[in-house]
């Protein structure tokens, strides 16, 4: 018996082996695109870089988009062996989804607001129900309805008016981040015709209910850079510009306080801010100057009574500290101190009750919600007792309320919607989001931090999570996750998706890389401008460690990134491309030298302060020795899959093209590597839920693919 059993196990994986001979062979018979080389040289600082491949920037030329379909082509003939992988894990993924959900309703101005889904539908249905759950439901958007004829569909900045009768919206069909506003009667559901474009969708409405204050994009560049008011009823072509943001390292942007008692104008940059205020009921008035702009001085602003409170890193608070002023006095110099600053804890925001101030900051890499009551001082934290959760404030727009909500899920738990009583301690979970299927259990599943050491002798946290009775022999095979720019923290969250992976087998690791805030505003700033390339060694440095330790060797291990994560992947893979079996670089950011040269190209020049100026030479060098698309040279590569979006206004669709281009002549292995562009989409992939699901799926198969799995 045991013969005849071995006999088949035997026969087995002489047959899988086969198919995967038999697959191999058909792939090495499907010849890769070549792009045309045209030779351009840019020079500045006396240095020649010669770009063959720089004509794919022109979009919309005949022989761009020839190319870009040939390469989809390659990929979809390279994939077919995996379409009924890549289908099963899109219907597994779906299946586990709840699709006639609903949020946790939330009270606002007389009205419970509820977004809910539909079965089989791909966009969400806004409604509201006045002053009651068991009041008749009211449709402000069925966003389903409103994206027929579209391929791609998107709705934000919701806002409705004081008077509960107005709701301005904006849309883009693009995916260009390009927004058209449109004002809606709620109670005729007449849409206005006179439209808004080229905006950010977003806007606010004055206390008169009728003048709306809203944010306009440069057509080119796409910065935002000028606040217009706008009285309702009347042509765009009447509004009244307020504010113009002449300097091209910031934007703006426009915005009413929680107390709904001032109309705020925002500017920022990577590295300082400056706000102007007027009163919400003077929609007329002129802004008053708060603070003016100063190199290096950040600062945030909510009010409060009499007062204005500022989170910032006045006098060198590098993790913040909190501020109070009166409202007539707001210049820096009237600042009181309520909140000191911390070398060891993050101050990240407030959020003011009538009754409560709540303090989100983070700790040792880990959220925490300090409450504190107005009247005694007396404080507390709310408890968490796991080392890879995230906890968060959400929806809390009312003002004169006990009831503090905030977000709670782990990389095991689903999210919770969680209702707190300040006053007295008492919690209620109003949902966790349901995995459905009858399969899921988190206790099967373990999560942890581990550190790993740096070369500078650092200590980089990584959040994992697996099927639990993994055994660390090396075998499995490990997705590592990071992004490491914009001081934007990867807290550990829960993926419904993720669960395809992790019950075939692999481990999930969140490496906290320098360039993100995850220990500390300094952990942002060791890891941008001239330290950018602790990202980078950060993550190599990760990879060995979980190497080392068992968790899986070079043959298993995966990397994958997007946008700035994706120049991560860019780096890594020229630096120590041994290290990975396969990456999966989405919209990444690969060509930093010739876009950041580009002030044209939109979001370059807001971001000197992340990436530096390269028309300064010391920064064009540094960025010279680690930019990817630069960096390419005759050697081995991992197998790769690269993605990105034809009208993606973050990460041009050219800079991953072009990088894909050079990769194909250079390398001298024989991995696949694969390039696919969403002819519909942009940075964000596609606008239905259920279509971006295919896009994981796409990413998914790729990775399953390279161990063998099938099914």
């Amino acid at each position: 018996m045991k013969n005849i059993m071995l006999f088949s196990v035997v026969c087995l994986i002489f047959a899988t082996s086969c198919k995967k001979n038999e697959t191999s062979k058909k792939q090495m018979d499907i010849k890769p695109p070549v792009a045309d080389k045209i030779a351009k040289n840019l020079e500045i600082h006396g240095d020649v870089r010669t770009d063959n491949y720089y004509w794919l920037n022109q979009k919309d030329e005949p022989e761009v988009i020839d190319y870009l379909e040939r390469e989809n082509d390659y990929y979809a003939k390279m994939t077919a062996h995996t379409d009924d992988l890549k289908q099963s894990l899109f219907e597994e993924i779906k299946s586990r989804i709840k699709e006639d959900d609903e949020s946790v309703p939330y009270f606002y101005n007389g009205y419970y607001y509820i977004t809910r889904y539909e079965t089989g539908k791909d966009y969400p249905v806004y409604t509201r129900k006045k002053g009651s759950l068991d009041a008749e439901e009211e449709i402000l958007f069925n966003v389903n309805d409103m994206a027929q004829g579209h391929s791609y569909y998107s709705l934000n900045g919701i806002n409705v008016s004081d008077d509960n009768k107005w709701v301005a919206f904006g849309v883009d069909t693009v995916s260009r981040r390009k927004y058209t506003i449109y004002i809606k009667n709620l109670e005729t559901k007449e849409i206005l015709k006179n439209s808004i474009g080229i905006t950010t969708g977003s806007s606010t409405w004055a206390n008169d209910n009728k003048t709306l204050f809203y944010t306009r994009k440069d057509d080119q560049t796409l910065r935002s850079n000028q606040i217009f008011r706008h009285e309702r009823g009347t042509l765009p072509s009447k509004d009244i510009l307020l504010f113009t943001e002449e300097d091209e390292t910031y934007s703006t942007y426009v915005y009413k306080t929680k107390s709904n008692e001032f109309l705020v104008i925002g500017s920022y940059s990577t590295v300082a801010s400056e706000f102007q205020i007027l009163k919400a009921d003077n929609p007329l008035g002129t802004f008053k100057m708060f603070q003016k702009r100063e190199r290096g001085l950040e600062y945030d602003i909510s009010h409060y009574e009499d007062s204005f409170y500022i989170v910032t890193n006045k006098d060198n608070a590098t993790n913040f500290k909190l501020m109070k002023t009166s409202e007539e006095k707001t210049e820096k110099e009237h600042w009181i101190e309520v909140i000191a600053h911390r070398d060891d804890v993050l101050l990240e925001d407030i959020d003011i009750f009538k009754e409560f101030l709540v303090v989100s900051e983070r700790s040792n890499g880990l959220n925490e919600l300090r409450i504190i009551n107005w009247a005694t001082n007396a404080e507390y934290y709310l408890p968490f007792d796991n080392e890879t959760y995230t906890a968060y404030t959400t929806q809390n727009p009312e003002f004169d309320t006990k009831i503090l909500r905030y977000g709670y899920q782990s990389l095991t738990t689903p999210a919770s919607v969680i209702d707190f009583n300040m006053e007295t301690k008492e919690k209620t979970i109003k949902k966790e989001v349901e995995i459905l299927g009858g399969t899921f259990n988190k206790d099967n599943y373990e999560s942890k931090r581990i550190w790993a050491t740096a070369r500078d002798g650092v200590k980089v946290p990584i959040s994992i999570v697996y099927k639990k009775g993994i055994k660390l022999d090396g075998t499995n095979p490990v997705l590592q996750y990071a992004y490491g720019s914009y001081g934007y923290s990867m807290n550990p969250t829960f993926s419904v998706s993720r669960l395809s992976l992790l019950d075939r087998g692999f481990i999930f690791a969140i490496t906290h890389i320098r360039g993100g805030q995850d220990l500390g505003r300094d952990w942002y700033e060791t890891g941008k401008l001239l330290n950018k390339k602790n990202t980078f060694t950060d993550f190599i440095d990760a990879s060995k460690f979980l190497i080392s330790e068992g968790y899986t060797s070079n043959e298993h291990l995966y990397a994958m990134g997007g946008s700035a994560g994706g120049l991560l992947m860019g780096a890594i893979i020229n630096m120590n491309p041994e290290l990975y079996n396969g990456v999966v670089a989405a919209v990444p950011f690969v060509d930093v030298i010739t876009t950041m040269l580009d002030s044209s190209i939109p979001l370059t020049t807001s971001e000197y302060d992340e990436w530096g100026n390269p028309n300064d030479k010391e920064y064009y060098d540094y960025m010279k020795s680690y930019s990817p698309y630069d960096n390419v040279v005759a050697k081995k590569y991992p197998n790769m899959l690269v993605t990105t979006g034809y009208h993606d206004s973050q990460v041009q669709y050219f800079e991953p093209a072009k990088w894909v281009a050079k990769l194909r002549e250079l390398k001298t292995d024989d991995n696949i590597l694969l390039f696919h562009t969403n002819m519909e989409a942009g940075h964000g992939g596609a606008s239905g839920r259920f279509e971006a699901l295919k896009e994981t799926a796409m990413d998914y198969a790729f990775l399953l693919d390279l161990e063998n799995i099938t099914e």
